[in-house]
């Protein structure tokens, strides 16, 4: 009986802090920042497993385009995808980490990096503002 209640409560905690998904993404403004040399560049890559959602901690101009910086695991182990929507005013990037299909399965290290991605548009920067949408 002690067991049964503990467990009842340890599930209800467990759910009391588990954070709850919103409906709406937010959108931020990630700031810009000067191009960072030592930044792991990264490719992306549509085929990740089990994308999960992935902050963009800050990006870069890039000729006419941008490069998105995050922190992710070593790219043997972790790839990155991004989705882009453009208007006129702005640039809205979506950030994906998850598996490369040929990491299934296989032992990975723990280990921060930092990385960037360069983001393709269909239109130069120019003096658009740069947007996150976080989920």
């Amino acid at each position: 009986m002690r067991y049964a209640i503990s467990s009842c409560l340890v599930t209800a905690v467990l759910l009391a802090a588990a954070p709850i998904a919103s409906a709406e993404p937010t959108i931020v403004a990630p700031p810009e920042v000067p191009p960072d040399p030592s930044r792991l560049v990264f490719v992306d890559n549509p085929a990740i497993v089990g994308p999960q959602p992935m902050q963009v901690e800050s990006w870069s101009r890039s000729g006419d385009g941008l490069m998105v910086n995050f922190t992710s695991g070593v790219p043997e182990c972790y790839g990155v995808h991004v989705d882009v929507e453009e208007t006129e005013q702005t640039v809205t990037v979506e950030l994906y980490g998850g598996a490369p299909p040929e990491s299934v399965g296989r032992i990975c290290i723990l280990l921060a990096v930092f990385g960037t991605l360069q983001v393709p548009l269909q239109s130069p920067l120019g003096e658009r503002q740069v947007l996150d949408k976080v989920r």
